[in-house]
């Protein structure tokens, strides 16, 4: 099997680099191609995964549009040398479009509804896998998982934290400290969204700091104040320091549930939270399984927070509550491995629809 994979975001890297080790053990070829990003890439050569950097990063919705162009282009020209028998992402926009140019079968992940970009997407798409709870509905080519992307590689069959290899970086696992991230708002999928005020941002930590130390990764330029704060460790260690973690706070999306899967309590504070029905993993995290805080609304964030870091029992009751998750959820990494092979397979015996695997 010849399979493309594209990576827009450091979480796809973790997503895909499972996937892309029992593939190629089990003799499938691999390509990854990616866009520029200040975490993204950085993994994929810390991982030792091959890949092409097809595009820059963009600083306006303009220069979005125009690397988007770019990028699709440039992606188009090396599928048609590869001749993929299937193509995957996270998102999917130039996937789902270069596939149906070159006759491979697209397989497109997503996990956020109400994103305007889905529009152009799925459309196209072969198939659209989402998790079980995901409210909108892609008709037959709509295939649901009964997980979170996260636990392709969060899952304990997948991950195993280490409290040495935070030593190794002066960080001590047995004390007492949180995790903050902030985004920079510039992705498709954030067109007119927002995330914490910098005044907001201040506050959180200053709120932290008093009972605690404060480590903070951030994609967003930070005040020369909150510097010091910056984190201490390399980006490949971050779940490392997530899972041993007494909280996180931020307006990361993607870090908000791969806190509550590994069981480190979560505040989650973006303007997505506001909407008359939130994202559904977020819904479900939040109301069956109480692993997570989301909110829009700064007061309420940080009242959030106050509330958990006086709880000493918090960390406790979050890991059972992990538990419980663990128990009902599946391990991700080996159904997207299924489907992608049972999908190129569907391209060797021309079949146009959504494989049958495991749920």
């Amino acid at each position: 099997m010849n399979v493309i994979i594209t990576i827009q975001h450091p979480a796809h890297v973790h997503f895909y680099r499972h996937v892309i080790d029992q593939l190629e053990d089990n003799g499938d070829e691999v390509h990854v191609f990616a866009r520029e990003n200040d975490l993204a890439v950085p993994l994929l050569e810390r991982y030792d995964i091959p890949h092409e950097v097809l595009a820059g990063s963009q600083d306006s919705l303009f220069g979005l549009a125009k690397v988007q162009a770019t990028y699709e282009l440039r992606l188009l020209r090396r599928a048609i040398e590869i001749d993929p028998d299937v193509m995957t992402a996270i998102g999917g926009v130039a996937v789902s479009h270069v596939a149906r140019l070159v006759g491979a079968r697209s397989v497109v992940f997503i996990d956020n509804e109400g994103i305007t970009s889905h529009r152009i997407t799925t459309p196209l798409a072969h198939v659209v896998c989402t998790p079980k709870r995901f409210e909108e509905d892609y008709g037959d080519k709509h295939l649901r998982y009964n997980g979170y992307h996260e636990l392709a590689y969060l899952h304990p069959d997948r991950f195993d934290p280490s409290p040495d290899r935070l030593r190794e970086y002066g960080i001590d696992p047995d004390e007492r400290y949180f995790l903050l991230r902030f985004k920079k708002w510039d992705a498709l999928h954030d067109v007119g969204e927002r995330g914490l005020s910098q005044e907001g941002k201040e506050r959180l930590v200053e709120i932290l700091a008093e009972h605690g130390q404060v480590y903070i990764t951030s994609t967003d330029e930070l005040p020369p104040e909150l510097e010091q704060y910056r984190l201490p460790v390399p980006a490949h260690l971050i779940h490392d320091l997530l899972y041993h973690a007494d909280l996180y706070a931020g307006d990361s999306a993607t870090m908000a549930t791969e806190a509550a899967v590994l069981g480190t309590p979560a505040v989650r504070i973006q303007s997505f939270a506001a909407r008359e029905r939130d994202m559904s993993n977020f819904v479900e995290l939040e109301t069956e399984y109480d692993l997570l805080r989301s909110t829009a609304d700064e007061e309420t964030a940080l009242a959030h927070v106050e509330e958990l870091v006086a709880d000493e029992a918090v960390t406790r009751v979050w890991r059972q509550r992990r538990d419980q998750l663990l128990e009902e959820k599946i391990e991700v990494t080996g159904f997207v491995t299924k489907l992608l092979e049972a999908q190129a397979d569907g391209v060797r015996r021309s079949v146009p629809r959504p494989a049958q695997v495991s749920q």
